[in-house]
């Protein structure tokens, strides 16, 4: 799910410290947030930009494409169906530890609208040089540079480094999709290879996967139809098994989700698997040459 420059972001949550601290720099580097939500504060500005008690009442006044929530997780249901009747149709959850139930809820809600949702426990999308939504460093130009490479990773921090390894590497970014690292998604890895492979200005793909869940598997299928080439690091070579690491979706059970079975399943696919982040950068740089 690509978020691009002239879209209108709104910010659920924009009062809270993290919602002002990263608001103030989605609009520093020129994302086009138009508006926040905190029920308790409407009326006032935040950020230079008018608070509404509701997205449905900010969608009254004003015109989003976009909403991301900086939401406590057992408010995010709440403050996810009220951007979806408000006619969002993209929604960035960056909340973790949602119950389980109320991430279908919503991702099934979305659906209904034809909406789409990047998370939860995302950290963000990033289109280098125009925008971002969430809590990505697009500001720092050692990690993301203009460039013709997608980056579709399960974690915020791995898909940092990734950048900052490609940048080194003399590459640049077309897109970063951080598709989050819960056991339920609303863009797998699968959806996010196929929005890449569209998209006229990006010309390979890292992936960047970890164990636990069948994500990587089911994103293999798809790589193995393109022509775009793409390289992959996944994450997790020395983890011990039934054992969660890190992410909700990070646990390899009954030898489902290892690290030797997502590498198999990408080796079968045609898809380059690096040996570690700064690998990837050489890797690519052969295979578009």
């Amino acid at each position: 799910m690509i978020v691009r420059g002239r879209e209108r972001v709104l910010v659920q949550g924009i009062t809270g410290r993290q919602g002002s601290f990263w608001t103030e720099r989605m609009l520093a580097y020129g994302t086009r947030v138009v508006g926040g939500v905190n029920p308790k504060r409407a009326g006032e500005t935040c950020c230079t930009v008018p608070v509404f008690a509701s997205a449905k009442a900010a969608a009254a006044e004003l015109a989003f494409d976009v909403s991301v929530l900086f939401i406590p997780p057992l408010a995010c249901k709440a403050a996810a169906l009220d951007a979806i009747e408000a006619g969002c149709k993209k929604l960035v959850v960056l909340s973790e530890h949602i119950p389980l139930q109320d991430t279908a809820h919503l991702l099934a809600a979305a659906r209904e609208a034809g909406g789409r949702v990047i998370g939860p426990n995302t950290a963000g999308v990033v289109t280098p040089g125009e925008c971002f939504v969430g809590f990505m460093p697009a500001f720092n130009p050692r990690v993301f540079q203009p460039g013709a490479i997608g980056v579709i990773s399960r974690s915020g921090s791995l898909g940092t480094l990734v950048c900052l390894e490609l940048v080194r590497a003399g590459l640049g970014i077309s897109a970063f999709v951080g598709i989050g690292g819960d056991p339920i998604l609303g863009t797998s890895m699968h959806d996010a290879l196929v929005e890449l492979d569209r998209d006229p200005r990006t010309a390979a793909v890292a992936l960047v996967g970890e164990i636990g869940g069948t994500v990587e598997e089911e994103a293999a299928g798809y790589a193995r139809t393109m022509r775009k080439p793409v390289a992959a690091f996944v994450a997790g070579a020395a983890s011990p098994p039934d054992k969660r690491m890190g992410h909700a979706g990070a646990i390899v059970t009954g030898g489902r989700g290892s690290h030797a079975g997502k590498r198999a399943a990408f080796e079968a696919a045609g898809v380059a698997v690096a040996p570690t982040p700064g690998a990837l950068g050489g890797m690519l740089t052969a295979l578009m040459s």
